[in-house]
């Protein structure tokens, strides 16, 4: 059954931009968190999506949150695209894909592509907003409006 608004959060574990074991407990229940999976390093939708995570970070630090990017590029993919595009929050190598079966994120047109899911956890790490779209800038302003209330 796949996550939804009022469930707690997942524990997870990955490698993050910088090769490091990240742990999902050292975050969530801590702080509020928002969570994106996204297709692919450097296609235009995912790139549009991370530089306006990007330029609106400032906004999701004033409201305690950390933003984490998702997708099954490797470490060397995700280091290549922060440096890039100058991304300031965390992106975890999902390779084997076992967090987004961890999520149930579904694949989308046709099963072809990877979804594009944002969740946003308050800092007891419950689900505020599951939102599935594979239109790529409005994730933003949802996880914004949900962080704010």
């Amino acid at each position: 059954m796949a996550l939804k608004v009022g469930d707690k959060m997942p524990n997870f574990s990955a490698k993050d931009t910088n090769g490091n074991e990240f742990d999902s407990q050292t975050i969530i229940g801590k702080h509020p968190v928002v969570i994106y999976f996204y297709p692919k390093d450097d296609t235009p939708g995912c790139t549009l999506q991370a530089c306006t995570f990007r330029d609106q970070y400032e906004d999701f630090k004033e409201l305690g949150a950390a933003v984490i990017g998702i997708s099954s590029d490797s470490v060397a993919s995700h280091q290549k695209f922060a440096k890039h595009y100058k991304l300031p929050f965390l992106l975890l190598s999902d390779e084997n894909k076992k967090l987004r079966k961890l999520f149930e994120v579904p694949n989308d047109l046709l099963g072809l592509i990877p979804g594009r899911v944002t969740y946003v956890a308050d800092k007891e790490g419950v689900i505020l907003l599951v939102f599935n779209s594979m239109s790529s800038k409005i994730h933003i302003k949802n996880a914004l409006d949900v962080l704010k209330k």
